[in-house]
């Protein structure tokens, strides 16, 4: 029988070698051997196979001591299973390494050390379990790793304290909840050349987005120094989302940069005592990104062949979960681990389930928000804890089904997350180990919200929204809501194109699940109100004002980019590409901006450029602003952003609309402008429609369907205007109806016009979503699409396929006679 080797170089193992190495170390191995001649970049190391642990328990007989104290943990009660897991772990710290697996381990930490010309050189020790990386249970963060240990005495006592975390009190609760043999699983442990991400940057990354499982989107996130702050939660980390898609095709496809706090880094210590210690990071570098574009797209390409590479080995498709660091000195990327991601990937695509606050309960207004982690809402009082240390008495404090709220969650939690009805920290990003380990439990969390611990108190009973998209809302109180699943598979087919009017980027990832094909009306307005929220062109001359306040409040704003114009467009471009992504290549109609002057005077630094109107509804609004000499520099920068997103981001589905066009004239007054800042129709296959809401646009649509790709009807400023009513005014609400007779009469002549001139027509407006009457006498027209809201969809598909049904049985019926 061959002897089993005690260890091994990093780069002769593989993922058959799992059951020898581990799957962390299995993974390390097959991508240096696979992908290091694509370019990857892994630091080389040795690992220390299973065997050698075996030794290690069997050399102490320590194996019988171990399986009396797991079966003695009473798993109800938390602090049974932390005494039980510290006991255990201290046999193992307090055990000596047998004479020749602790030679062998400190003659391959000098082989290691000689490579780069170094007596004793700077290792990362990294545990690596048998049940661990597995396509249907992630184990993150379950051992520890360990940073610049240096030497071989540090050495030593790394890898006993490697051995000692396969019983961290996470990783016993982990195996129990998924049901995995304790004495099953051995540990591989290995020894690494660090990166010097403590004077660069690190982080992790995801091949889907986290939160929706949308599959076209690598999601990084990063901060200064070594990656353990990101992981565990300790920093608010900057984000990056990149579309995959257009990203192959060599386009730079970043949808999404956002800055974090980064308020602290992990750094080497100043001696062997303290190999890592926390510093706090300059304000200049906070309001700085931690990559460059070139950083992030280099990345971002990497992990999509790090994930090509795993799915053809496992034949399906595997997301990715890896760690990143540059190196400092030599601003090179590399790649720390890979592991399979395991909560989408395993999550049944066809059932779309929805959380839904009550009608009264969504009326509150929330007392603290946060990123989310999940779509659930969960209830309950809050039961805020410092420590897990926290206790009354000599019991463990925490109750179940309480909130749990606290600084910050860390794997460690892991035994109090899962008898949480919801969780609220302070801090850490999406793709922390805590958000990890929520979404695997089933847990709604909102991290990240900066002060939870001082808003709220114990025993105060909240009600935590994940709902809502990427943002997470606290609610006092106990709110009713409810859960809606509906099986994709079971929604009917119609021949008639169903649009989705998409108002939240946030959103848009979830609702691309839905059976819609395309967008029917991205709103610019709601980007600028939420993503920007100051007025363009106050961003542009904030210095000239000679308001210091206002300066100081757009400068706080523009962090991280190089001035307001650049983040106007940069802000704008992200909003607009995350929703063309999300439905790509399908249309997506995005309409320029139509804030009317009291919105806009409403936006930071908005009173130094709006005039006052008496009635705004019917004043400078829509196309009239972007040719005038007071607006154009704004408007030019919204050229410029969807400039951007065809052309640098390659998402050319974009299509643009122009709202409230009076003219003709005015038609050709913005195409000038826009062909100023590079916009032109029919440059690149770009489309321009017109959104149809002025009485002028019907009576000259065979005019202006000359120098459109198509129609657009805006039924609720088109009702408004046909009636001659204010839809603001309460006073004539009563007499507000689309499905007036006049409206209709509109609705129709559009159409025939569009017809004749042989081009698209649809609409954007709230009255399909609201009447499915309304949607009937659309569809009997033959109008080519309804854009609705998505809330909407089902009982507007629904209403359509019955209208297709019956008109099928009419014709048949008739062919028949």
């Amino acid at each position: 029988m061959p002897e089993v080797k005690l260890i091994l170089d990093l780069k002769s193992v593989g993922i058959n070698d799992i059951p020898l190495v581990g799957g962390k170390n299995a993974s390390l191995g097959e991508m240096i051997q696979k992908l290091s001649t694509l370019g990857i970049r892994i630091p080389g190391g040795f690992v220390i196979t299973i065997e050698a642990y075996n030794q290690f328990i069997a050399h102490n007989q320590l194996d019988e001591k171990i399986r009396h104290l797991i079966n003695d943990i009473d798993h109800e009660q938390v602090e049974s299973l932390r005494r039980c897991g510290l006991s255990i772990r201290q046999l193992i710290r307090n055990s000596p390494f047998p004479k020749e697996l602790s030679q062998q381990i400190i003659q391959a930490y000098y082989d290691l050390s000689n490579k780069y010309a170094q007596e004793s050189t700077d290792v990362a020790v990294r545990s690596s379990a048998t049940a661990e990386d597995l396509p249907n249970a992630s184990f993150a963060g379950q051992q520890e790793t360990y940073l610049n240990v240096r030497g071989p005495a540090a050495l030593m006592d790394a890898v006993r304290n490697c051995f000692a975390s396969l019983f961290t009190d996470r990783a016993i609760s982990y195996r129990t909840t998924f049901g995995f043999d304790h004495f099953k699983v051995g540990l591989s442990v290995c020894i690494q050349k660090m990166v010097r991400s403590d004077l660069g940057s690190s982080g992790v990354a995801f091949s889907l987005d986290t939160e929706s499982g949308f599959q076209h989107v690598v999601v990084i996130n990063g901060a200064y120094g070594l990656g353990e702050m990101v992981v565990q939660g300790s920093v608010s980390p900057d984000e990056f989302i990149v579309f995959k898609p257009t990203l192959k095709k060599g386009y730079a496809a970043i949808l999404e940069k956002k800055i974090g706090a980064k308020d602290q880094m992990m750094v080497y210590g100043d001696n062997p005592d303290e190999r890592v210690k926390v510093i706090p990071v300059d304000k200049t570098m906070q309001n700085q990104f931690c990559l460059d574009e070139q950083q992030i797209l280099q990345l971002a390409a990497w992990v999509c062949i790090i994930e090509e590479y795993y799915s053809a080995l496992r034949g399906h498709w595997c997301p990715m979960d890896v760690e990143w660091a540059i190196d400092g000195l030599s601003q090179q990327l590399f790649i720390l681990q890979a592991r399979p991601e395991t909560i989408h990937s395993r999550k049944d695509n066809h059932i779309l389930a929805e959380y839904k606050l009550s009608d009264a309960a969504g009326s509150q207004k929330p007392i603290l928000k946060g990123i989310a982690v999940g779509n659930k809402i969960g209830s309950g009082p809050v039961n805020i804890m410092y420590s897990l240390d926290k206790r009354i008495g000599e019991h463990f404090e925490f109750k179940k089904g309480s909130v749990l709220v606290t600084d910050m969650t860390d794997p460690d939690w892991e035994p109090v997350m899962k008898q949480a009805s919801a969780i609220i920290t302070n801090k850490g990003g999406r793709t922390c180990h805590a958000a990890i380990v929520a979404r695997e439990l089933g847990v709604p969390a909102i991290v990240g919200c900066g002060n939870a611990t001082e808003v709220l108190s114990d025993n105060m009973e909240v009600t935590v929204s994940c709902a809502g998209g990427e943002e997470g809302a606290v609610y006092k109180g106990k709110l009713d809501f409810h859960l809606i699943e509906t099986n994709i598979n079971n929604i009917p087919a119609v021949n008639t194109t169903i649009l989705f009017n998409v108002a939240a980027p946030s959103q848009a990832f979830h609702i691309a699940n839905l059976p819609g094909k395309g967008v029917g009306l991205a709103r610019e307005e709601f980007i600028i109100n939420n993503y920007i929220q100051a007025h363009p062109l106050a961003l542009l001359r904030h210095t000239t004002l000679g308001d210091e306040a206002l300066s100081a409040k757009i400068n706080q704003l523009i962090k991280g980019f190089d001035n307001g114009e650049t983040f106007f467009i940069e802000k704008l471009s992200y909003g607009i590409g995350k929703i063309a992504a999300a439905f790509y290549p399908a249309p997506v109609i995005v309409r320029f901006s139509d804030f009317k002057t009291n919105e806009y005077y409403n936006l930071l630094g908005g009173k130094y450029f709006e005039p006052k109107e008496e009635n705004p509804m019917l004043g400078w609004r829509g196309a009239s602003r972007y040719y005038s000499e007071s607006y154009k520099e704004a408007f030019g920068m919204e050229c410029k952003a969807v400039k951007k997103v065809r052309e640098q981001m390659g998402l050319s589905n974009v299509i643009v609309m122009i709202p409230f066009c009076r003219t003709i004239e005015e038609l050709f007054a913005v195409y000038r402008v826009m062909e100023e800042y590079g916009l032109k129709r029919g440059s690149n296959g770009m489309q321009v429609y017109l959104m149809a809401e002025i009485p002028s646009n019907i009576i000259l649509a065979h005019e202006f369907a000359k120098h459109i790709d198509g129609f657009s009807i805006g039924s609720n400023d088109l009702t408004q205007l046909v009636l001659g009513l204010d839809r603001d005014s309460s006073l004539v609400a009563s007499i507000y109806n689309e499905r007036n007779l006049a409206v209709k009469e509109m609705i129709i002549r559009l159409i025939e016009a569009a017809k004749k001139a042989n081009i698209k027509v649809g609409i954007c407006g709230q009255g399909p979503s609201d009447f499915p009457d309304f949607a009937q006498f659309l569809v009997e027209q033959g109008i080519d699409s309804l854009s609705i809201t998505p809330d909407s969809f089902l009982k507007t598909n629904e209403a359509i396929y019955k209208i297709e049904r019956d008109s099928r049985k009419q014709s048949a019926a008739a062919n028949i006679k």
